[in-house]
């Protein structure tokens, strides 16, 4: 298991009793965003559409050039913005806007390897219509944020940053 974040480090902490993420160094909360976990709460599996819990980080930085709600699709950008017109056409799509910040588990057999593997999971912080509800479980498994904030955080994170995902405090 990885350990609680030094006095310096920079690192997430997702509280997914509170629908909230905060960008914190050490115990001082620098930024505090609302997000949006899986609709069937947490888990590890594959296949379970659950938020995994425990520590990870983040494996890539994706979109940092791309403009506020491009949609992507298999990580690309596939060169279209996000309307409400767009949405009306594709009602039941899962959309992954503005930039994707990849999670990998750092717990192997809770978190990593096998079939509870983050990273094959293909969880990530993402951006999703503004349209969509903030401060509810509702995705599929990953942790949406809105456009603006998504974009924000990307900017201030850099790949290795540790995140921690659960319902309270990481254990010391």
């Amino acid at each position: 298991m990885s350990e609680a974040p030094q006095t310096r480090e920079t690192w997430i902490r997702v509280c997914a009793a509170r629908q909230e993420l905060e960008l914190r160094q050490g115990v001082r909360c620098l930024l505090r965003l609302p997000v949006s976990t899986a609709r069937n709460g947490l888990g590890e599996r594959n296949g379970s559409g659950r938020t995994p819990r425990g520590w990870h980080c983040i494996r890539a930085r994706i979109g940092a050039d791309c403009p506020s709600a491009a949609v992507f699709v298999g990580r690309r950008w596939t060169g279209e913005i996000w309307t409400p017109a767009l949405q009306a056409r594709q009602p039941e799509r899962d959309w992954i806007l503005s930039r994707i910040l990849w999670l990998s588990g750092l717990e192997p057999g809770f978190n990593r390897l096998g079939d509870v593997d983050t990273m094959r999971r293909f969880i990530y912080f993402h951006g999703c219509p503004d349209t969509e509800s903030m401060g509810s479980p509702l995705s599929h498994g990953c942790i949406r944020l809105r456009n603006d904030a998504v974009i924000t955080l990307h900017d201030r994170v850099p790949v290795g940053t540790r995140v921690w995902i659960g319902e309270g405090e990481p254990a010391s």
